[in-house]
């Protein structure tokens, strides 16, 4: 987190994500999300929400050919 990011609510979150506000916070619970706690506040930086979709990113897998070419 940079101290030029954005913190966003935990609706602004879920809407960025396009997800529950729910979801949002089963995260926050759990911990699996860096947060900022203002008061009774819980607030995300974006760049962590960037961070998080990142590390979540799945990579496709390249599809393998086969030696026996096509099916007549």
């Amino acid at each position: 987190m940079t101290t030029a990011d954005r913190l966003l609510t935990v609706n602004e979150a879920a809407e960025r994500l396009g997800t529950g506000v729910r979801f949002i916070r089963r995260l926050v619970h759990e911990r699996r999300i860096r947060y900022v706690k203002l008061g009774k506040h819980v607030r995300i930086a974006e760049g962590v929400l960037a961070a998080y979709v990142e590390e979540r990113t799945v990579e496709p897998v390249r599809s393998i050919r086969s030696r026996y070419g096509r099916a007549a």
